[in-house]
């Protein structure tokens, strides 16, 4: 196919040898299949901010760390630079997720480099090369939505551990290979231990995964995973050979205002999450 002007310099440089197909178009990047020597990979393309939504993105940039003093002041002004900071900002924060969640043990795209707004990682594939699908594109047995489930679970507290909130996680953003689950896009990710909203997000990310998989095997839905590891989390008492069990003893003596405030507010964010995946399906923005 023609090369995108995107990818141009890339190939001018022999990162990229040959693009292949478009495999995707979405909201906030288009992704491509490309050749790098003898490996088949994935280029991920960056929309500019004014062709993404960023409708929350405040909630998500909570937390993170500005060095620079003007770069802040920009960003505050929202000036040309300010935006083209806040920009590398955000494709950055996916770059250092992926590194810090694959060197964690999470199943995550290998990334190769992210120049110019475009970031090149890992094709997932198939067991005949193909890209894999994902999950909402995949029907389970009963015995593999269990299998798979246990293991987003592990993975989630992985993440957790290592100080990350996907932040979006749902069955849109998840592969399937032959040797289970792998997360995919986390330029939105948070720190959990900075951000506000991170239990939040936390608990929405986790039902979304439960409620996808309870759709196969309904046992998993009287699970309470989000409220187990946020709670061993807090007490620091959470770390990667953590057992999980998915129980969790609510205190049904006093009200715990914060622990109703976290899930109304994930509530909110859900709906908000579904308003505007219907809005992506639709095609409006206003």
């Amino acid at each position: 196919m023609k090369v995108p002007a995107r990818l141009q310099p890339l190939v001018d440089d022999g990162l990229i040898n040959d693009v292949i197909s478009r495999l995707m178009s979405g909201k906030e990047a288009d992704i491509y299949i490309v050749r790098c020597g003898d490996d088949i990979r994935c280029a991920k393309v960056y929309k500019d901010a004014a062709k993404r939504s960023f409708k929350k993105a405040a909630q998500y940039q909570e937390g993170r760390a500005v060095r620079s003093g003007r770069r802040a002041r920009a960003m505050e002004k929202r000036s040309n630079y300010g935006r083209k900071q806040q920009e590398e900002i955000w494709q950055n924060a996916e770059v250092s997720a992926l590194a810090r969640l694959h060197e964690a043990g999470v199943r995550v795209p290998e990334t190769f480099g992210c120049v110019d707004g475009v970031l090149l990682m890992e094709l997932v594939a198939d067991e005949l090369g193909d890209a894999a699908p994902r999950l909402d594109d995949v029907v389970l047995t009963e015995d593999q939505a269990i299998e798979d489930h246990a293991l987003m679970m592990h993975y989630i507290k992985l993440m957790l551990c290592a100080g990350i909130v996907h932040g979006d996680l749902s069955e849109f953003n998840v592969l399937l290979d032959e040797y289970g689950p792998v997360i995919i896009d986390l330029p939105q990710a948070v720190d959990a231990a900075a951000n506000n909203n991170a239990q939040a997000m936390f608990t929405r990310d986790v039902n979304k995964m439960t409620q996808y998989y309870g759709v196969f095997a309904p046992e998993l839905l009287a699970s309470h995973y989000a409220e187990e590891m946020w709670a061993l989390f807090a007490e620091g008492e959470l770390n990667p050979d953590t057992e999980l069990t998915g129980q969790f003893e609510f205190d049904t003596n006093a009200a715990d205002v914060d622990s109703v405030l976290e899930e109304i507010k994930a509530v909110i964010m859900e709906e908000q999450e579904e308003q505007e995946r219907i809005q992506r399906l639709t095609g409006d923005d206003d």
